[in-house]
């Protein structure tokens, strides 16, 4: 039976987390199935990392059960800009986390479930994982008409995406973990990972867009908590070891150690949009001003997320040009980022002469500027 983390059994938590550390760690042999009581996508993310560097696989397969509240991640090369609407983000609270994996993007919260399978590379195998939760999935509900393409998807209904894969191979481990869609908000969903920027050019891996379906909507019996239990009694079957799930606290120094520095660096700018490839913005910025529209051109090239070059071709006299050039100096090398450029153009703003007609015209192509990223 999976167990559930909440206030009222905090007490019942503590005990399971009291299991000899270095049983966990290193020296206990044979498969194991793990939950985390967290609901953080960053240090969710980090016990992933954190397991695929310190646990001996060659003693013990592991199986790793999460959900987080609502995040976008992406994965290891990809853009940001390119794969979500970030605006949507900032204003919805929702994160957005940066995976060691490859991959496409995906959205999370409590109605997706997440599985990670931690194995020697030599036993690393996708297929067997995916046909591990089809498996488990039938025998919960068999009249489910579920199955694994070639692509290493689950597909509901012959049509209807359920469940993604991405993976990491290391030298000698390597882990696969995939989604598995049960009550998600698919709105929120679509919502997010839209993205409205325009004029990108970028070699980042791109996601593969696919029509997706919760199993609620199969079968509104289904839980979160039923499928979670039905896929760890199956992997305790194949792998013969008794049905009982560990449940860890990602935060716990005395169990992982070093794990809040790894989960405070999946937090960082550097890594979340720092780690993008390199890419350029190319665009023309139609500004309604007054009872004209302006078209003005704006190329940019980021590299690590900053702007390595910044041009903008402004109409003759609309700004003196020793003002806009001050705003392509300024811009070069910042992060290319919301926030940074609103504090630079805030500043610029205040050796501006006072001229309301010039301040109107200067926050105007300042928004737009922002509006890019």
């Amino acid at each position: 039976m999976v167990l559930q983390p909440s206030l009222k059994n905090c007490l019942r938590l503590s005990c399971v987390l009291r299991t000899p550390k270095a049983g966990f760690r290193s020296t206990a042999s044979g498969p194991l199935i793990i939950q985390s009581v967290s609901n953080d996508v960053y240090q969710n993310l980090a016990v992933e990392d954190w397991i695929h560097e310190h646990m001996d696989l060659e003693k013990r397969q592991v199986l790793f059960l999460w959900r987080n509240s609502p995040a976008v991640v992406i994965g290891r090369h990809q853009n940001p800009w390119q794969e979500c609407n970030l605006r949507l983000l900032r204003q919805k609270n929702i994160k957005l986390a940066r995976r060691r994996s490859g991959g496409g993007t995906v959205y999370h919260d409590l109605g997706n479930i997440n599985l990670t399978f931690f194995t020697t590379r030599k036993k690393y195998e996708r297929m067997e994982n995916l046909k591990l939760v089809v498996k488990a999935l039938k025998a919960l509900r068999p009249q489910l008409d579920i199955h694994v393409t070639d692509r290493y998807d689950i597909l509901l209904d012959r049509h209807y995406k359920i469940s993604g894969t991405a993976a990491k191979l290391g030298g000698t481990s390597a882990y696969h973990h995939c989604t598995l869609l049960c009550n998600a908000d698919k709105f929120a969903l679509s919502s997010v990972l839209k993205s409205p920027y325009k004029g990108l050019k970028s070699n980042a891996t791109p996601s593969v867009p696919a029509s997706v379906k919760n199993l609620f909507e199969e079968d509104p019996s289904l839980t979160s908590e039923m499928l979670l239990d039905a896929i760890a009694k199956e992997y305790a079957t194949q792998h013969q070891i008794d049905h009982h799930i560990t449940l860890i606290n990602p935060a716990d120094e005395t169990l992982l150690p070093g794990i809040n520095n790894k989960t405070k660096e999946l937090q960082t700018w550097e890594w979340v949009y720092g780690k993008t490839p390199k890419f350029s913005v190319s665009t023309c910025l139609n500004m309604a001003y007054k009872d004209a529209v302006l078209d003005v051109k704006v190329n940019m090239d980021v590299k690590h997320g900053r702007i390595e070059v910044c041009t903008i071709d402004l109409p003759e006299q609309w700004l003196p040009p020793a003002l806009y050039s001050e705003l392509v100096k300024s811009l070069t090398g910042s992060k290319f980022c919301p926030n940074e450029t609103t504090t630079l153009a805030t500043t610029l703003l205040r050796v501006c002469p006072q001229d309301d007609e010039l301040h109107s015209r200067w926050n105007l192509l300042c928004e737009n500027m922002i509006m890019l990223m």
